[in-house]
């Protein structure tokens, strides 16, 4: 039941300039009016909280170590390693590194939190019902705790040089690439001769602890002190790899000479871990100095994708390597000194206090070497790891510079404004009025001079980072012949990068999505907002395409019931609807028996076979399109053979969860999108019925354009996109987007889950700009005056 009336109302607020508006719309989406620059960003956070306070509270808890004070000893261990994330540098040269005036924004921006927070402590029936299902109060914010949380923000490499490493020391480079293709196909060096099997999983625990979501299992809630060291582990490595390995985007951008209206046409959708709340927020600021629309992270000011009524930007995760694990010798005397060059160098040990609801508050150590927090101190061995990464340079909070681009007036200007991004490394795409059209990939880009990033070095000095790729030596495009430009996480650089000269990186997303993008945007002449929404929506599976070809071609050996099967996946158009039954063969086939069997072909450790999932598409593709030695004595023969006992393996899975009958066979009724908020598990079935969303059939896949990558054990979509748009550049109320499953993050809201259907069916709402467009369209309108002003 939704509760929350949406009721005109007037609200007297402290530290606004002047008074302001907050129009919501009918869908959700709040187009907010201030009068000055610094009142935009005071109306943003106060708006942002009014929405997704609870979430934006628990993200703030989590980043900066503070769970446990409200929620109790079940989160300390958490908090201990959240807190060794954090950027501890200078703080000014922070500030600095997103915008000239991006403290005085910061200020604005949290004291708009800070009012809303008070608003609801004089009204307590504003609050968000899952502060009183906790037992928990928000937190007041700082203006440094929008600029030092490091660890919401996505980086690469570090989990897969660890994991590589325990594959290697079973298994070969070739098997590896099973778990992680490598584009181009390089052999990786050990160039500082780590033993591979010294090196443990351990090395990624507090790492991935630090970097989790926030759980409220069973029992966490209420855990003892003595019994926090259980929750060190709340989250399974395969949690952690399968985010890093499917979070992505796709954004495009084509020329006016390519479009029904001669106008520009851009688009995105950025992919993220499904979550209730939805990891971002689409909303619409206007103030003399800038009028922008668009997404960003509910806990950032400013937007990092939309447009400002003049250029139009958008952007995707890009492949750049920006971390290392340095693996130390420590001073048996001593195990805080590790060597470096030729002396013993003392750890920094910075002793931090943890408040714990119900508890005393404890003060415990965090030890870091010249690189970066220790990860794990194996004193027995003599031996530590530490993590380096981006993170501990100033401007690397995510996607914060957006606060210079989204105030781009022309290319020049977006082009200095990408360069203040430094995490995540990304695909920046970009469109204007005057029809220029632009790819600029960017973000901070360690220079190696003696190793290729992609296993853990010595960290006795040998091994340092020689600072950063500058934009001017990133590729780029503006205005190619192609006439458009596009980005899906693929291997990316041009067929020409001297990668010995400038190494970027070797771990990209696996190429079918693009590849599904720049055949239909290299075919499109005529191009329209609707073909772009389509081409969002679009379910062509690219590996089952790959996966017809061997069929058509490999000598397979197959009795009627296989060879009725055959023939339904080769007379299948590929495409992962929520009705194909050839869809549904396909990726049991690919995921639930070929991956597996290749992995027991490749690696002979079943031990290691966990390591490998979620698989990497492209390297088991490749793997069975150019069969090697592990297929036996006749590699092609063996490859064949395999392809049939496997698919003989799919019929029978399939025939005893579905029955025998394939008409009734369909991808939908496997493949589901279903939101879970993080108190369920905790809470119960009320909640459940409150606060879940779904589920709902969902067409796509992890390699389709309509990313929709699921876990395998229930076949439930994890990953995908957490807000498309797409926007026709000079007429912007002819623009569209989507969010899921809704604007507002408590469950009493109609903008809770509104928009969770139409999302999933592919469908879009209006994103409208114009002011006489927006004042049609407004469901509830909320008007602040200025108490103070002075």
């Amino acid at each position: 039941m939704k509760d929350l009336a949406l009721e005109d109302e007037t609200l007297q607020v402290s530290g606004l300039q002047s008074d302001a508006e907050i129009l919501i719309d009918t869908w959700g989406i709040p187009h907010l009016r201030a009068r000055s620059t610094m009142d935009g960003f005071y109306l943003q956070g106060f708006n942002a909280a009014r929405d997704r306070l609870w979430q934006m509270d628990l993200w703030r808890k989590r980043g900066l170590g503070r769970l446990a004070a409200s929620f109790g000893p079940g989160f300390l261990e958490q908090d201990i390693a959240a807190r060794a994330f954090l950027y501890r540098g200078d703080i000014e040269a922070e500030y600095r590194a997103y915008a000239d005036d991006m403290e005085e924004i910061c200020t604005a921006f949290v004291a708009g939190i800070n009012a809303w927070i008070d608003l609801c402590a004089a009204e307590p029936e504003r609050l968000p019902p899952e502060f009183d299902k906790t037992g928990s109060k928000p937190e007041k914010w700082q203006p440094e705790d929008v600029v030092r949380i490091r660890s919401h923000a996505l980086t690469r490499n570090a989990i897969s040089e660890v994991l590589r490493c325990v594959v290697l020391s079973g298994a070969t480079a070739e098997a590896d690439l099973l778990r992680k293709n490598l584009e181009p196909r390089v052999t990786p060096g050990n160039a500082g001769g780590i033993e591979f099997e010294d090196v443990p999983l351990e090395v990624l625990e507090r790492f991935k602890l630090a970097t989790a979501g926030v759980s409220f299992d069973p029992g966490r809630l209420n855990a003892t002190r003595a019994e926090a060291s259980k929750w060190r582990f709340v989250n399974s490595l395969a949690e952690v790899v399968e985010d890093a390995h499917w979070t992505g985007s796709n954004n495009w951008a084509v020329a006016g000479a390519r479009t029904s209206t001669g106008r520009p046409v851009i688009a995105g959708d950025p992919h993220r871990m499904h979550a209730v709340p939805a990891l971002r927020y689409l909303v619409h600021l206007r103030t003399p100095g800038f009028n922008v629309i668009g997404t960003g992270e509910p806990i950032a000011p400013g937007l990092c994708m939309g447009h400002n009524g003049t250029c139009a930007f958008t952007a995707t995760i890009f492949g750049s390597d920006q971390e290392d694990i340095y693996q130390y010798e420590t001073n048996p005397d001593n195990p805080l000194e590790y060597r470096f060059a030729d002396a013993w160098e003392a750890m920094t040990v910075i002793p931090e206090e943890f408040e714990i609801r119900g508890h005393a508050t404890e003060t415990h150590d965090l030890l870091f070497t010249r690189h970066g927090p220790v990860l794990l101190a194996q004193p027995e061995k003599s031996r530590a790891y530490a993590l380096r990464s981006v993170w501990w340079e100033p401007g690397t909070c995510a996607y914060l510079a957006g606060v210079s681009t989204m105030r781009s007036r022309n290319l020049d200007e977006f082009r200095e404004g990408v360069a203040r991004f430094g995490a995540p490394a990304l695909n920046h795409v970009y469109a204007d009025t005057s029809g220029n059209i632009a790819w600029l990939p960017y973000g901070f880009t360690p220079v190696r001079p003696e190793w290729d990033g992609l296993l853990p070095v010595p960290g006795n000095g040998e091994f340092e980072w020689d600072g950063m790729v500058p934009l001017d030596k990133m590729p780029s495009q503006v205005n190619p012949e192609t006439r458009y430009v596009a980005s899906a996480n693929e291997a990316n650089l041009p067929d020409d990068w001297q990668h010995e000269i400038t190494q970027i990186g070797y771990e990209w997303l696996e190429k079918s999505r693009a590849l599904r993008l720049h055949d239909v945007l290299g075919n499109s002449e005529d191009h329209s907002l609707d073909e772009s929404c389509a081409l969002q929506t679009d379910t062509f599976s690219w590996p089952g395409m790959r996966l017809q070809k061997l069929l058509r071609t490999a000598e397979i050996k197959s009795d009627p019931e296989l060879a009725a099967i055959i023939k339904l996946l080769l007379d299948w158009d590929c495409m992962l609807s929520v009705g194909s039954t050839a869809g549904l063969i396909q990726e049991w086939w690919l995921h639930k028996r070929l991956k597996p069997a290749l992995f027991s072909l490749f690696v002979p450790d079943p031990a290691l076979h966990g390591l490998l999932f979620p698989g990497d598409v492209e390297g088991l593709l490749s793997a069975l399109e150019t069969p090697t030695a592990p297929f036996g004595p006749d590699p092609e023969a063996g490859r064949n053979s395999l392809l049939a006992s496997t698919l003989r393996g799919t019929l029978d899975d399939l025939t005893e969860k579905f029955g025998p009958d394939t008409s009734t066979w369909a991808w939908g009724k496997l493949h589901h999108a279903y939101f879970e908020h993080p108190l369920s598990r905790d809470l119960g079935s009320n909640w459940i019925d409150l606060a879940d969303v779904g589920p709902a059939p969902k067409p796509g896949s992890a390699s389709t354009i309509m990313h929709a990558a699921y876990r395998e054990s229930d076949f439930r979509v994890t990953t995908g996109a957490s807000v498309r748009f797409v926007l026709d550049v000079g007429d912007w109320d002819k623009s569209r987007c989507i969010t899921a499953p809704g604007q507002s993050g408590d469950p009493r809201s109609p903008f809770y889950d509104n928009l969770f259907e139409p999302w999933a069916r592919g469908e879009y709402v209006p994103f409208l700009y114009s002011d006489a467009a927006i004042d049609a369209a407004v469901s509830q309108r909320i008007t602040l005056i200025a108490v103070d002003t002075k």
